[in-house]
């Protein structure tokens, strides 16, 4: 049975919810617990389908795993670390790319690793090839086996030894491999040119707590010392300011008024500034942000995704949605992921009028000019949205599909709604909270 979601647009969004840890935390946290000697506990945990996945991954190398969803808290027991069976772990094929952050840790505990083909969003390219160079730069001897897909990594005698690594772009993904592999590698690693978004400052956080030596210097650089051993933690994981920003746009798209509980400005400045440039408005408290559309027009925005301090990637989508209802015309510059405007095919089949462009329509310095990347767009409005049936493409652009069947006027009929889950915590239950109207059905 398929499921799909049946949307009656055209209802402001108006109510209270409350988002918990962030998905691009919890994961790597969950990850960073293998390398603990000791228990640990991991709290502010969301009931979302990665979590799920990072957690049976974990039991299948031997760490024991207890969650508590009223609680949002996980308890991981790792003192008896295995290798997994090969065939166990091909079974998460295509369900997630946390096993590729696994290798470091287990590199560590076991002295080899082995990752699966990887799944994930069709966003853009996410190579294996730069996480293939950080462990051979730590020692490691990597095989890729090419009828299977599948990659086999082993530690050097007497383990990973530190080293300088400068990487030609701020990735996540890289700099999250490299704290997880330099922790207890020999001697000192320098990182140049890190990520330094928040849920990175909060993963070198949870090390720090595990006993590592971790200092991040200006000018993106990191600077980890190896240590023998490291210990559990105890740690909250930082609100997930990618769900905050989405319903705070669900309730700009839907001229509606939705206090986010859990969502911390200082996270969120950038995206703050975006909307209310937009014209919406937004009240911040001490435990949550209220977001809402104040009346009136909304107006035309220039946007620039970036790694952070800018406009987070993940921002982009949802905001888009709501712009679509903006006088004027919006100028969208994605420079984090060459294919994430791929999604507004959908929106203008429901109405909205938005030009993709390989041109960098922006000041920012862009890795994907003159490479015929539709990486640009323009968004002109308002355009009424009409309800229509589409399929989810990807984590982040299946909700902003959603946002848009509730702004759109009549029903649309949403599939592959289960890969919302894999962020959303509690997803259909915080639509019905706020006066959404919409049924799950089945289909064959």
């Amino acid at each position: 049975m398929a499921k799909v979601l049946r949307v009656e647009g055209g209802t402001p969004l108006t109510g209270e919810i409350y988002v918990r840890g962030a998905k691009n935390l919890v994961s790597k946290a969950m990850v960073a617990a293998f390398l603990g000697e000791t228990p640990s506990t991991l709290r502010n945990v969301p009931l979302i389908r990665d979590v799920d996945v990072v957690a049976d991954l974990l039991r299948l190398h031997g760490v024991e795993v207890d969650y508590n969803d009223e609680a949002g808290e996980l308890n991981f027991d790792t003192r008896h670390v295995e290798a997994a069976h090969v065939s166990d772990v091909h079974a998460y094929v295509g369900t997630s790319r946390i096993p590729i952050l696994l290798c470091g840790p287990m590199l560590h505990r076991l002295g080899e690793a082995f990752i699966p083909d990887l799944g994930g969003c069709k966003i853009g390219d996410r190579p294996v090839d730069f996480h293939r160079r950080i462990w051979e730069q730590f020692g490691a001897t990597v095989h890729a086996d090419k009828v299977s897909e599948s990659t086999y990594i082993k530690a050097p005698p007497g383990g990973l030894v530190g080293t300088k690594i400068a990487l030609e772009y701020p990735s996540v993904g890289a700099t999250e491999q490299t704290l997880l592999c330099a922790v207890r590698a020999n001697g000192k690693t320098e990182l140049v040119n890190a990520a330094i978004e928040p849920e990175i400052m909060d993963l070198i956080a949870v090390l720090q707590k595990m006993g590592a030596i971790i200092s991040v210097d200006a000018d993106r650089i990191i600077r980890i010392e190896g240590v023998d051993h490291l210990v559990g933690f105890d740690h909250w994981a930082l609100p997930d300011r990618i769900e905050a920003a989405s319903w705070a746009s669900a309730a700009l798209a839907t001229h509606g008024d939705i206090y986010v509980g859990g969502a911390r400005q200082p996270d969120m400045m950038t995206f703050l500034n975006a909307f209310r440039k937009a014209g919406g408005a937004f009240d911040i408290k001490d435990e949550g942000i209220r977001f809402y559309h104040p009346g009136g027009e909304l107006s035309s925005i220039h946007l620039e995704t970036d790694v952070h301090p800018g406009f987070m990637t993940d921002w982009q989508q949802p905001l888009v949605v709501a712009l679509t209802q903006a006088k004027g015309h919006s100028v969208i510059h994605e420079t984090v992921y060459e294919n994430r405007l791929g999604f507004t095919d959908a929106l203008n089949q429901m109405g909205a009028d938005i030009q993709l462009y390989r041109d960098c329509l922006g000041g920012l310095d862009c890795r994907f000019g003159q490479r015929n990347y539709y990486h640009s767009a323009i968004v002109s409005g308002p355009t009424p949205l009409k309800g229509t049936d589409f399929e989810v493409p990807d984590l982040r652009g299946g909700f902003s599909y959603l946002i848009a069947a509730l702004a759109a006027e009549g029903v649309s009929n949403v599939r592959g709604i289960d890969i919302i889950n894999r962020g959303y915590e509690h997803f259909m239950a915080k639509l019905d909270r706020l006066g959404a109207r919409v049924q799950k059905q089945g289909t064959r």
